[in-house]
């Protein structure tokens, strides 16, 4: 048997801005390439695709472009023939989210051409994701998403509860969990904090708290800036780092926000922050804190433990289970008042920081290893083509 297969991920743009589903599917289709699967991703823009996959090297995932589809979902004639063409060639593709209006055009495809597809679904069946826009959500799911879903191999899933949260919506279908494959390239040599103090002006004696998270209302960065006010009023001196970007209307009520409470001095817009500099961004925090109404895996939650900064957030992650069991992160309420409370009791800890740092940094290490990951995304795939490894 030919333990490698040939993989395509069916994407939609591939721009880092628009935050964990880009980051899930550059980081899965470079581990398995690295496995050495062969690796196609499609997507009609390669924005933040890495340079190498650009020029059909070995070891790394093609890339393949394609036209914008047109309305509903429909890809061009040219489209249309690169697609069927890949899925003939391909023993397993992959979709992610049930909402890309592409998808079921594609596992349709998928179905005749006798391909099997898994789809991943990056927690937008959760029950907070569902509460949002829910009749246009279920009339998409029963017009065409639910038969996706269904006719899946299988539904990923990243954690138990997000399996029991969306199983609802494809009674018929059969759901999966396993982990997202975390790049731990970038967290083994860790830059040191140096570089970020000093680029963005970090006061190493004044506490500094990081929210690095695309800036939307379901992250509830407002939340943070209230409690950074709550704080402020006790007398309790931080200082409040927010990284990353969003909608100009958010961002423009979060500025007000800071204004109106007077918070100017304590509170900073950082912009999108990428690379090393990320990196030594989260080292140079006491803590990392995001109080999100729903997150499927957040990236940024192992990304912040990777670096020894322990973490506050809320049952609206997934995996908050395990985080909560790692020793590295408090789960809490997601109300100003609980935010300021526990950033209040852990910045005047410095111990139990540094222990929870430490556990959080073993916990991505050694649960997150993404050859160990990957090996299970290889195992489903095989046990859909008929093969058992």
């Amino acid at each position: 048997m030919n333990s490698h297969l040939n993989i395509t991920h069916f994407a939609g743009p591939i721009r880092l801005e628009l935050g964990g589903v880009v980051r899930a599917i550059l980081d899965m289709a470079g581990a398995l390439a690295a496995q050495g699967h062969g690796v196609t991703v499609v997507t009609h823009d390669p924005t933040d695709v890495p340079e190498l996959w650009r020029h059909n090297r070995p070891g790394v995932p093609k890339l393949v472009q394609i036209d914008p589809p047109g309305a509903l979902g429909k890809p061009t004639a040219r489209s249309s023939d690169v697609i069927n063409r890949i899925i003939n060639a391909s023993d397993i593709v992959h979709l992610h989210t049930p909402w890309d209006q592409l998808n079921p055009r594609i596992a349709k495809a998928c179905t005749r051409l006798g391909t099997p597809y898994f789809i991943s679904i990056h927690g937008m069946l959760d029950d907070w994701s569902m509460s949002q826009k829910s009749l246009k959500k279920q009339l998409f799911l029963k017009l065409s998403a639910k038969a996706m879903l269904e006719h899946a191999a299988a539904v990923h899933c990243t954690a138990q509860a997000e399996l029991d949260q969306s199983k609802r919506w494809y009674p018929g279908g059969t759901g999966v969990v396993v982990p997202l494959i975390f790049d731990l390239d970038p967290y083994l040599l860790l830059p040191g904090p140096e570089s970020a103090r000093e680029h963005f002006n970090i006061d190493p004696s004044t506490p500094a708290v990081l929210f690095l998270s695309r800036l939307h209302v379901k992250k509830g960065v407002h939340i943070l800036i209230d409690a950074a006010k709550i704080l402020a009023d006790r007398g309790v001196k931080i200082q409040l780092l927010l990284a990353g970007t969003g909608d100009e209307p958010y961002i423009a009520g979060l500025r007000s926000q800071i204004q109106r409470l007077g918070l100017e001095d304590s509170v900073r817009l950082l912009g999108m922050v990428k690379g090393e500099q990320k990196v030594s961004l989260y080292e140079a925090a006491d803590v990392f804190a995001l109080p999100t109404s729903q997150e499927n895996f957040g990236f940024v939650l192992p990304e912040a433990l990777a670096c020894r900064t322990p973490a506050i957030t809320t049952r609206g992650v997934d995996i908050w289970p395990e985080l909560e069991s790692s020793g590295s992160t408090l789960i809490i309420d997601q109300t100003a008042d609980a935010f300021a409370d526990a950033l209040a009791d852990l910045l005047s800890d410095d111990a139990r920081r540094e222990m929870m740092g430490e556990s959080g940094r073993s916990w991505v290490l050694e649960t997150l290893n993404p050859e160990s990951v990957v090996g299970r995304y290889s195992s489903l795939y095989h046990q859909a083509t008929g093969e058992d490894r």
